[in-house]
């Protein structure tokens, strides 16, 4: 029970309380993995050890299906167990990479946990777990109110590499940064399916709007790419409408404050399409930089480990000289691509035809996404939990004075029904209208922000083209201005590139951030560590901090 009282508050995504310590929900969730483990282990002995009694006291079968009214009921015990272990089995990491549908699914099954779990032990040691439990489904309760409004796609851009980049409109005041990311539904895919995406784009661009890069590697984001550029074997044609893909989004999640900026030197390390907030960072640092805000990165090496040349397509997506010109003069950016599985590079071969863009041109804002979650307003977020909160008490204390007290009510698993019922009632009635009336407070800033719209598209303005989608050089044409390698057929070698830094740059703090395997966060954390034992007098200090996240 002291596990479970803590196993819910790691995956309150939007939860105030990991937003006032600072833990990233993409971080916190292997909290949540350790304490379920745990968790699971003690229940798991717990019902062996009763059906070993009951088999040498023969009436395993009476025992097992027992629900009685005087005390603990055994059959939602037995219902708890089962959809705990079926969760525990589906959740072990060979299962939820190879069949993370499956994982996803049964993981659903901790409704069933919860409900039978208060059932079986009734109110009073339920109370033990109940605190986590509810800040969880307060959390679940506004998640699910953002998530209801489907958001319209403005633009999607098809690259070679089997990537898409989405772009989605958002209101000015939702704020997020660099390292942020959302979850992402679209119903014609799947109703239940919630995939969590890094953003590509920079808070600081001032556009108001947002976009993820999907990379097809899984059975969902196959769907997303046909559904996109069409049926199988067809090509997509350019231009083409995407009016009808809409999507629900919940988020943005991730750290409060731009850590990544509060470095001089920056090493930024990515595998694959851990690229993407890292190409969010590089916009954050070219548009200071434009704008002539204090940005303290001076210097930046990109090391970038990939499969195949035509990922390399992904650099399209930020136009560096088109955000800053003359970068070279103001940040020293070094990107190092490693080609891990071609020895040589592809021989030319014109334009590219695979690539392109399918945009909404009369969709110039389109349907934004909801400030509900994430990083919005705090003060929103306070009154909702604390009403909440209010409304259970005070739920509880006038069904203990005219229903349970009076009636004399001392059946367990009813009592922990009443428990429940009471937990789920406060969120909706006494939480429902704080997020009715932020709603109303959110289309009224909406409004406003659609009226300065208006008048600013009453001037001409330049028509802003898509990304385009002919590469004729094997490095992407916007970082031309920037010191840029390609090894083909070589993977990084860590420690003579931190060696090398370590030279260059001397005594001072760099900061080193990964997005992309275990294996590479792994290998990066280890040298890190190597270089900091073995610095000298003069030498730097590296900090280590990853990015990347496994659910």
């Amino acid at each position: 029970m002291y596990c479970l009282a803590f196993l819910f508050l790691p995956i309150t995504r939007g939860s105030v309380l990991l937003r006032i310590i600072d833990i990233p929900f993409e971080q916190a969730t292997r909290y949540h993995i350790w304490l379920g483990h745990l968790a699971m282990c003690f229940i798991t002995l717990h019902g062996l050890c009763y059906i070993i009694i009951w088999v040498m006291q023969g009436v395993l079968l009476d025992k097992i299906v027992e629900w009685t009214d005087d005390g603990i009921s055994n059959l939602p015990g037995v219902i708890t167990i089962s959809a705990g272990l079926l969760m525990w089995v589906t959740s072990m990491p060979p299962v939820r990479k190879k069949q993370f549908e499956l994982f996803f699914y049964t993981h659903q099954l901790y409704a069933v946990f919860v409900l039978f779990l208060a059932l079986h032990v009734g109110d009073f040691i339920f109370s033990i777990a109940a605190g986590g439990i509810f800040l969880f489904i307060i959390d679940r309760f506004l998640r699910f109110c953002q998530s209801r409004r489907t958001v319209d796609v403005i633009s999607v851009t098809c690259l070679p590499c089997g990537t898409a980049e989405l772009v989605f409109s958002k209101p000015a005041n939702l704020r997020y940064n660099a390292l942020s990311f959302i979850f992402l539904q679209i119903r014609e895919l799947s109703w239940l399916q919630w995939h969590p995406f890094s953003v590509s784009s920079s808070p600081l661009a001032g556009d108001n709007r947002i976009s993820v890069l999907v990379k097809a590697v899984g059975e969902w984001t196959d769907k997303l790419k046909s559904n996109v550029s069409g049926a199988e074997g067809e090509r997509a044609l350019p231009n083409q409408s995407c009016s009808k893909i809409k999507a629900s989004i919940e988020g943005p999640y991730g750290h409060e404050s731009p850590y990544h900026l509060t470095y001089e030197n920056l090493i930024l390390v990515a595998g694959g399409s851990g690229i993407a907030p890292f190409l969010a960072i590089l916009g954050d640092m070219l548009h200071l930089k434009k704008q002539g805000k204090l940005c303290l990165p001076k210097n930046v090496i990109v090391i970038w480990a990939i499969k195949k040349s035509d990922e390399l397509h992904l650099l399209s997506t930020v136009d560096m000289d088109l955000i800053c010109p003359n970068l070279s003069d103001r940040l020293n950016l070094e990107v190092c691509v490693y080609v891990t599985r071609e020895s040589d590079p592809p021989l030319e071969e014109g334009n590219n035809s695979e690539g392109f863009t399918c945009s909404v041109s009369s969709l110039l804002r389109g349907r934004g996404m909801s400030v509900l979650v994430g990083t919005g307003n705090s003060i929103w977020s306070g009154l909702y939990v604390i009403s909440s909160v209010i409304g259970f008490a005070v739920l509880m204390a006038l069904l203990d004075i005219f229903y349970i007290n009076p009636l004399n009510i001392v059946t367990w698993w009813y009592r922990g029904l009443l428990f429940v019922v009471c937990m789920l009632a406060s969120v909706i009635l006494f939480g429902g209208p704080v997020i009715y009336f932020w709603h109303r407070w959110e289309k009224t800033v909406l409004a406003a922000e659609e009226a300065e719209d208006a008048e600013k598209d009453n001037r001409p303005q330049q028509s802003e083209s898509a990304h385009t989608n002919i590469m004729q050089d094997n490095f992407a044409p916007e970082y031309r201005s920037v010191s840029r390698s390609i090894h083909y057929g070589a993977r990084p070698n860590f420690e003579e590139i931190f060696k090398s830094v370590s030279e260059r740059w001397g005594n001072v703090d760099i900061g080193v951030i990964v997005c992309g395997p275990m294996t590479l966060q792994s290998s990066v954390a280890k040298q890190c560590r190597s270089q900091n034992l073995r610095r000298g007098p003069l030498g730097p200090v590296f900090h280590f901090n990853s990015h990347s996240f496994d659910l």
